[in-house]
């Protein structure tokens, strides 16, 4: 969780646009899971927090991506997303303090892996109480700082 995350002049074919210094963020896009998940279940849960965060904090998007013949291709996010994984009691306690930070956040509980379409699992988060949530998976945004307290207690995703 201590490392630094920077894009910069790496190798490779560049563009006559991209600058030489490093970018570095002020803000942090962070995904925990529950350690317990299965492969397939982490890449699922995975996408569907970050697409929360993509469809509600504008600021998170970069701009539309173009190849040397002119195709365009969507835009992405303007950053790195952090992948992070802890235990349920890690997830929990995350999510309390992503809570009491009012950082933008997704949630992904269990009951999700039984429904198939947005409504249900809208209504499956619905029908628990925040506190008995069954979290697999938090995406989080914010300044760096208040999301790498948000994580304590996680470890990066191997």
């Amino acid at each position: 969780m201590q490392r630094t995350y920077k894009t910069g002049s790496g190798g490779g074919r560049q563009s006559h646009s991209m600058s030489a210094e490093p970018i570095r963020f002020d803000t942090k896009i962070a995904v925990l899971l529950r350690a317990d998940l299965e492969p397939w279940q982490r890449l699922n849960v995975t996408a569907f927090l970050v697409s929360g965060l993509g469809a509600t904090v504008p600021e998170v998007i970069g701009e539309p991506y173009e190849d040397a013949d002119g195709v365009s291709y969507l835009p992405m996010f303007r950053q790195p997303v952090l992948v992070f994984e802890g235990s349920k009691e890690t997830l929990k306690a995350a999510h309390g303090r992503a809570l009491s930070r009012a950082l933008p956040r997704a949630v992904f509980t269990s009951d999700l892996f039984a429904t198939g379409n947005d409504r249900d699992n809208r209504a499956a988060v619905r029908a628990v109480p925040t506190a008995e949530l069954d979290l697999v998976g938090l995406a989080v945004y914010g300044p760096r700082g208040g999301v790498d307290k948000v994580l304590k207690g996680a470890r990066m995703h191997p």
